[in-house]
């Protein structure tokens, strides 16, 4: 059966051919959580020198703190060895540069129908926002205090992070 995803099942069993984490038990091997943006100029555990395994990544449109990204990190910070968190958006993003109505009304035309419906959550102040999303997992009664957890900003010309809280 031939079909639009040969290409990455041939990579697939290339990357196979060498796996080495048979066996792994799945923990945050460097104790880091990463929630970052979903845009594929980031490298999340290049970035930060990690490697397959090191750390748990959660990832979604603005590298928010969403309630599913405090799910995860609650579970990476109770089974998963986790005890450091850096929360990581980056410069250019869609949602930091652009209205929800214009988002709206981008996918809209592409998709060729009403958009109107769909959520694009966006951000007004990267910095502010940050501040709020660290404070979120700070405060979350389930991350203790001896966790550590940090604002930055990814620089998608550079890669470089910054960080702000």
């Amino acid at each position: 059966m031939s079909d639009d995803f040969d290409d990455l099942l041939t990579a697939n069993r290339a990357f196979a051919d060498t796996f080495a984490l048979q066996g792994f038990d799945g923990v945050a091997k460097a104790g880091v959580a990463l929630v970052t943006c979903m845009d594929s100029r980031i490298d999340p555990l290049g970035m930060v020198g990690l490697k397959p395994g090191d750390a748990k990544i959660f990832r979604n449109p603005g590298g928010r703190v969403t309630p599913q990204a405090l799910e995860a990190i609650v579970l990476g910070v109770h089974l998963l060895n986790v005890d450091r968190v850096l929360v990581v958006p980056h410069t250019r993003c869609a949602v930091a540069s652009s209205t929800e109505a214009e988002l709206r009304r981008r996918v809209s035309e592409s998709a060729g129908q009403d958009a109107s419906w769909q959520s694009f959550p966006t951000v007004d102040d990267q910095v502010d926002t940050l501040k709020e999303d660290v404070a979120k997992v700070r405060t979350h009664p389930l991350v203790p205090e001896s966790v550590q957890v940090g604002g930055f900003i990814y620089d998608v010309d550079t890669g470089l992070l910054r960080r702000e809280v």
